[in-house]
């Protein structure tokens, strides 16, 4: 065996123990019930995904920080990267919710968006 653990989905509120092993390129899937924990444990073992949330400095605004978060999931090895990488940026307000923050953060393809509408002060 090259590799074995064990994992919670968190793709429905189930919340299935899934037990994976992985043997050569081979791998065993056991305890989930339904196909999207089958994926989500593939996924884990294969190439690890997370989406970041974060905040971003606000100039000119009605608070000092905007919440932010990427658009998609980005490698779960460089989310903290790109949280440090985002700890440099600062704003204009007015923002809109939705709005690109930071296009491409890191090479990923993946844009940092604001989570919230951001007044002017």
């Amino acid at each position: 065996m090259d590799r074995s653990m064990k994992i919670i989905c968190i793709q429905c509120p189930v919340g299935c123990i899934i037990e994976v092993e992985k043997e050569g390129e081979k791998l065993k899937i056991r305890g989930n019930e339904c196909k999207r924990g089958k994926e989500y444990a593939m996924q884990e073992m294969e190439n690890p995904k997370r989406m970041v949330t974060t905040t971003v400095f606000v100039e000119g605004g009605m608070q000092k920080m905007l919440p932010v978060r990427s658009e998609e999931e980005i490698p779960k090895e460089l989310v903290k990267e790109c949280v440090k990488e985002l700890a440099s940026v600062k704003v204009k307000a007015p923002i809109k919710c939705g709005e690109v923050i930071y296009k491409n953060i890191l090479g990923t393809g993946v844009n940092i968006i604001a989570s919230r509408d951001m007044e002017e002060k």
